[in-house]
């Protein structure tokens, strides 16, 4: 099957039906626009990756909806929604920092709760008695601030495998400072 690439073509095939071929690849053409222009207007990464979900997810259900009449202006459409949803949360920000602002005094709490006191000789033995792994997932994790897909690339496992190692770390950690849940 041939498929023509332009983006009133991939508009009409979304909106003719369900055509998963078309939609992935609207995303996979108009994804990292977003994100650009996300991080451009958000400066946040995480925010740019929420900004292109919900972009994304609006076009599709537009374009499923027979909402876009002129699927010639896709990249229009979807660069308007984009603009209207940066807007929105920037006003969005702005008025919870008003509203923190003159009412926040009363909502904050008297006191935070104390925190305990960590016994860092006794937490440096309890991280050396770890395994080599489970003790490189930990330090890389928590001291390193790496995401477990780096950790797991590093260490030639799966990002699920780290998740597990980390897991049983911290269990272990807890039992040997004597934490209890």
């Amino acid at each position: 099957m041939t498929v023509d690439p332009t983006d009133a073509n991939l508009a009409a095939r979304i909106a003719a039906g369900a055509d998963r071929e078309a939609e992935a690849e609207l995303c996979q053409r108009m994804g990292p626009r977003i994100r650009l222009y996300g991080l451009r207007h958000l400066r946040d990464r995480h925010a740019a990756e929420d900004l292109m979900q919900q972009v994304l997810i609006t076009t599709i259900e537009a374009l499923r909806a027979g909402r876009l009449l002129e699927t010639e202006k896709l990249s229009s459409f979807v660069l308007g929604t984009s603009r209207m949803m940066v807007l929105n949360q920037h006003r969005s920000t702005r008025r919870r920092g008003q509203l923190l602002e003159q009412f926040g005094v009363e909502m904050l709490s008297p006191s935070p709760a104390p925190r305990p006191r960590v016994d860092y000789e006794r937490l440096t033995k309890c991280v050396q008695r770890l395994k080599e792994r489970e003790r490189a997932v930990v330090t890389h994790s928590f001291y390193g601030e790496e995401e477990g897909a780096d950790i797991a690339r590093f260490l030639g496992v799966s990002e699920a495998n780290v998740r597990v190692i980390r897991h049983r770390a911290i269990h272990l950690l807890r039992d040997c400072m004597g934490v209890t849940r």
